[in-house]
Order: C-alpha cells, then sequence, then structure tokens
C-alpha cells in the first residue's frame, strides 16, 4: 500500500501537465489524446485505490525517517504565569511531550530554561522562546546536541538536547478512511469523465478541460493520504483553483460571476484554515498531524489551540458549505458543466471539506463536547436551511445545488453526535462509545451515498440539458417517454436521496435518525424526519415536473443521450442500489474501518500512523 499511495496523486498530476504538452505538439482532437488519457487515468485510479482494501494503515515519509522522537515536544508558559519574582530569569517549561527529544533528554514541566549553547558556541546564549529553540535545533545536524542550562527547584543543571530531530518529511498516510475515500473519489471521477466525453463536445479547449479534471482529482487524492497539514493545505488550493477554472468554463457572463465568487470566498476559508495552521505551528513546533495528536493527548486544555480549532471549523465549514458559509455553492454548481457539478457536489465539498474536518476534530486536535455542539449546530441548521431553499427552486440544478448543503447537514449532525458521546464516555467501553461508533459509522455511510446519489442526479438533469438546453422545471415535462434511459437513472437517484427503501439513502437516513434519538437528542431526531419528508416532497417536484407530464411541443422530438453519457449514470445508479442492498457485505471492509479510524481517536491514529 505504501507504493500505491503516491501513484494516487502523481498519476493524475502527470496527465495534468502531459494533457497540455501533447496539445501543443501537434496531437490534435482527430485521435481524441485528452480524452483517452483522462479515461485511462480515471480507470488506473479506480483500480488503485480499490487495490489498497484489505491492507494494514501506512505511512509514507518523503524525507527523513518517521519516529515520535522527532517531535522537540516543549510548551512554554505564558508570560503572566511565569512573573514570579523567585523564578530565574528564561523560558519556563509547562509541558513535556512523553517519547519526545525532550523527555529523552529530561527536563521536565517547571524547569527554566535560562540558556542554551549550540556545538559552535563558546558561551551560553540566553533563551527568548521554545520556537527560538525548534528552530535551532532544527537547523542543526542530527547527532549533534545543544546543552541547555535549567533551573530546577533553586538549582542550576545543563541537559544535553538531541538535535535536527524537529522536523521529519512530508508523510502520507492510509487507514480504513483514507481507503473509503480514495475509493469514493475513483468512482464518481470515473463517471464524471465518462460523461464529458460526449457532454463536452460542443465546448473548445477541450485538452485545458481534461487537465483541469485531472487537477482536482490529484488534489481531492493528495487531501485524503496527506498525514501533515502543509499537504492538506497545498493539496487543498490545488483542487480549488482547478474548481474555479472549471466552473467558469463556458466563459459566459453567469459561469464567470459564479467562478468568481468561488475564488473569493475560497480564499477566505483558505486564509482561515492558514490561520489555524500558523497557531498551531506556534503551538506543537510539527505540522505532521500524528505529531500534533502525540503532543495533544498528553497537553493541557489549551485557549490557543480552540482558537485554531475555531479558524479550522469556519475554513473547512466553508469548504464543505455549512451554514452560514454556504453562499458560493449554489452559483459554482449551478453554472459548471454537469459532470463538474458531479465533482464539485459528490467529492470536493467532502474531501477539502467535510473529510479534514471530520480527521482534525476526532484524530488530531481531539473532541469535546463543546466541538460536538458546534458541529451539530452547523449540522441540523444546513439541514433545515438547505431543504427550504431547495423545496422552492424551479432551476433543477440550483434545487441540487441546494440540497447538497441539507445532505451535508445529516453527516455533519452525525459527526457532532459522534463527538460529542467521545467527550461523555471513555473510548473503548460503554454505551457513548457504542454511540460514537454507530454514529461515526452514519456519517461516513451517508458520506459515501451522498457522492453516490447527488452525482447521479446531476449527471441525469445533465443529460437533460444536454438534449433540451432547459434548466427550468416549469419548461419541461414528459422525458420519461423522451428519454427512458436517463429517466430512469433519474428516478433511482431521486429515491435514493429521498430516504425511500430499498436505496442506500434510506439505510444511512434510518441509522442517523436512531442514533440522534439514541443520544438524547429527541428535537433533533425529530427535525431530522422533518427534513426528510421536505426532501421528499423536493424530489417528487423534480420527478413530476422533468419524468412526468405531457412533453412540450418543441421537445417531442428530443433523443436519448449517447452511450458513454448512460454508461456514467449507470455506474452511479448502480452503485445507489448495491450500496442500499450488499450494506451487509460492504460494510466490514469498507465502513467498519473507516469508522473505526475515527472513534480510536488520538492513541489510535498516533498507534496506527507510526506502526505502533
Amino acid at each position: 500500500m505504501e507504493r500505491l499511495l503516491p501513484l494516487l496523486v502523481l498519476i493524475p498530476l502527470g496527465a495534468a501537465f502531459l494533457i497540455p504538452l501533447l496539445n501543443f505538439a501537434g496531437c490534435r482532437i482527430r485521435w481524441r489524446v485528452s480524452e483517452a488519457i483522462a479515461v485511462l487515468v480515471a480507470v488506473a485510479m479506480v483500480l488503485i485505490s480499490f487495490g489498497t482494501f484489505g491492507r494494514a494503515p501506512v505511512s509514507v515519509w518523503l524525507g527523513s525517517s518517521p519516529g515520535k522522537s522527532e517531535l522537540l515536544g516543549l510548551t512554554e508558559r505564558s508570560p503572566a504565569a511565569q512573573a514570579t519574582a523567585a523564578r530565574p530569569a528564561g523560558v519556563e517549561i509547562d509541558e513535556v511531550v512523553p517519547g519526545s527529544a525532550a523527555a529523552a533528554a529530561g527536563l521536565e514541566p517547571g524547569d527554566v530554561i535560562t540558556g542554551w549553547r549550540s556545538p559552535s558556541d563558546s558561551e551560553f546564549r540566553p533563551l527568548r522562546s521554545i520556537n527560538e529553540l525548534r528552530r535551532e535545533n532544527a537547523a542543526l545536524r542530527p547527532g549533534s546536541t545543544i546543552v541547555l542550562h535549567v533551573g530546577r527547584g533553586g538549582r542550576s543543571l545543563e541537559f544535553n538536547l538531541p538535535a535536527g530531530k524537529s522536523v521529519t518529511g512530508i508523510a502520507m498516510f492510509g487507514d480504513g478512511l483514507t481507503r473509503m475515500l480514495l475509493a469514493m473519489i475513483s468512482v464518481v471521477s470515473l463517471a464524471a469523465v465518462l460523461f464529458s466525453l460526449n457532454y463536452m463536445q460542443p465546448y473548445s479547449k477541450l485538452h485545458l478541460y481534461y487537465a483541469a479534471l485531472m487537477l482536482i482529482i490529484a488534489g481531492m487524492n493528495g487531501v485524503v493520504v496527506s498525514g501533515d497539514l502543509f499537504g492538506i493545505y497545498i493539496f487543498m488550493e490545488v483542487a480549488a483553483v482547478a474548481s474555479c477554472v472549471l466552473v467558469g468554463f463556458g466563459v459566459e457572463s453567469v459561469e464567470l460571476e459564479a467562478s468568481f465568487k468561488y475564488l473569493i470566498l475560497s480564499a477566505v476559508g483558505s486564509a482561515l484554515v492558514l490561520l489555524g495552521i500558523a497557531i498551531v505551528y506556534s503551538l506543537r513546533g510539527t505540522l505532521n498531524l500524528a505529531q500534533i495528536a502525540a503532543f495533544t493527548q498528553h497537553a493541557k486544555p489549551n485557549d490557543a489551540l480552540l482558537l485554531a480549532t475555531a479558524f479550522f471549523l469556519a475554513g473547512f465549514g466553508l469548504k464543505a458549505a455549512m451554514v452560514p458559509f454556504h453562499g458560493w455553492l449554489p452559483d459554482a454548481h449551478s453554472s459548471a458543466p454537469a459532470p463538474v457539478s458531479a465533482m464539485l457536489s459528490g467529492l470536493m465539498i467532502k474531501a477539502t471539506g467535510v473529510y479534514v474536518l471530520a480527521r482534525l476534530v476526532f484524530n488530531v486536535l481531539g473532541v469535546s463536547a463543546a466541538v460536538g455542539h458546534v458541529l451539530m449546530a452547523m449540522g441540523i441548521l444546513s439541514m433545515v436551511v438547505g431543504v427550504l431553499l431547495a423545496v422552492g427552486q424551479w432551476d433543477f440544478k440550483r434545487l441540487l445545488a441546494y440540497s447538497s448543503i441539507s445532505q451535508m447537514g445529516y453527516v455533519m449532525l452525525a459527526l457532532g453526535v459522534g463527538a460529542e458521546a467521545l467527550a461523555r464516555g471513555t473510548a473503548g467501553a460503554g454505551l457513548w462509545t457504542d454511540i460514537a461508533s454507530l454514529a461515526v459509522f452514519a456519517a461516513m455511510f451517508h458520506l459515501v451515498n451522498h457522492a453516490a446519489f447527488k452525482g447521479l442526479l446531476f449527471l441525469s438533469t445533465g443529460s437533460i440539458v444536454y438534449r433540451t438546453g432547459a434548466r427550468d422545471m416549469e419548461q419541461l415535462g414528459g422525458m420519461g417517454r423522451a428519454m427512458p434511459w436517463t429517466s430512469f437513472f433519474m428516478r433511482i437517484g431521486a429515491l435514493s436521496i429521498s430516504g425511500l427503501p430499498p436505496f442506500n439513502g434510506f439505510f444511512s437516513k434510518l441509522l442517523i435518525v436512531v442514533v440522534v434519538v439514541w443520544a438524547g437528542h429527541w428535537v433533533l431526531g425529530g427535525v431530522t424526519v422533518l427534513v426528510s419528508l421536505m426532501t421528499l416532497v423536493t424530489y417528487v417536484k423534480l420527478q413530476r415536473h422533468l419524468i412526468d407530464g405531457e412533453t412540450p411541443e418543441r421537445f417531442r422530438n428530443v433523443k436519448e443521450s449517447p452511450f458513454f453519457m448512460q454508461a456514467a449514470m449507470g455506474i452511479l445508479a448502480a452503485a445507489c442500489v448495491g450500496l442500499g442492498l450488499f450494506l451487509p457485505l460492504l460494510k466490514p471492509a469498507l465502513f467498519d474501518p473507516s469508522a473505526q479510524a475515527l472513534v480510536q481517536q488520538l492513541s489510535g491514529y498516533v498507534t496506527f500512523f507510526f506502526g505502533g
């Protein structure tokens, strides 16, 4: 598996550069080189992502070798806490992480570092902050030591701190949650690429379209496999910039306006995330997720870390289009070409939003009742606002876009219940851990389900746009006779998202309602049921005005969509049916490992990452 993780990023990234180069070199559309490369990459992603199943969690390091001791492992007390007349001048240690370089040197909380000396220094120099020590420590060659002059209990002591140990290489990590996300990304991406083969033919500069599509796939895969905050941020930006290009690919005024709005608000979200990263780095001295988790599981509550968590909730909440950070999504998803809309709604808001939030809250920063309540509030607000805005829409692409906000609210609500349950109980035992396990499983199940049925709905409505050029439901009708296969696939998607058995959406929504009530949130459970009923009304309206009724005169001669578009819809329709009917068979391999990866929290993540 350690060889497969880099390939999931390098292959689509290489294709993104290869496609324009081949076009410039003279490989014209006659041979459809861009499309061929895109299809091959999409198929390769499916094979590689499913090839990671059945393997133990693994970490891949691009740089220095891994190890928990590579964390310096020190925090200092605030200046106000240090200001006592009895202690010597210097930096007072607040916490020492077990297993870190500082712990190995023999440092203890309460020690005051009054000076330090590198191998090239003849005299001790005063220490102004722990961050200064981290910088100097990382700059020295491994194997050398920094001598610290320390005051402890009225005595002056010297300690040898191993140098060059505070920075590790860029890390990639794969566990059950990673595998599930990679499989989801690869399947929906394959469907989007196949759909594009016919749908995008009226557009020009298709080599640029497929290059940007490959960048989105590389960016999302990179976010999912990254084991450090630096990698998550970089790949998140790669995917976001490529998405902005594709949202405005039609270069009409509406598309360009939506792209600009997406670019600005995405930049705001990225800025919030960057602020959170800066705070975490100043506190922990590392960007590696497992090292941060190792520090956090032994650290005391910290107001600065709470502020960083707030920045992450806002930044990644904006990427996930959670209310009140949802303003960019309706325009972006409705203006983009249909296969791009399927990628954005089915994958982007999950990989660069919900997934990262779940990983940080459960595995890196630690769960708390307060964070759980914030997630639950964001979830229930998104569910209600999203469905209320969707039910009144007549532009079916905007209806689907607002519905995405509502459906992601289900996932966020379940994650919030899981976080609250873990904060109230003891990890590994007890009723609250059982509640947390079911809540996280339900959240992951609905996450995958939404990728399937929302991707299917965007593709099936895109098929209607492809043949009719219309998006207003009041101008359409009778597509069930004119486009029978498209209408059949649309019904499967509509019934799935509405939560009717035996389709996948029924089971995940039922589990979410059950676990919310089991956790004691009866009111939220009732609201969830009402939102589900309103979702059913919304998609009855969609079917009534698109599939049923009389076909308008100008659409009487409409034909079914081409083969590749039908094949793409068929893949996702099969997923909607299969995830519902074969859940008992899929649960042990697909969903249980992903839920377990989150429920095991900080200690489990650190153990998985460093191999015990």
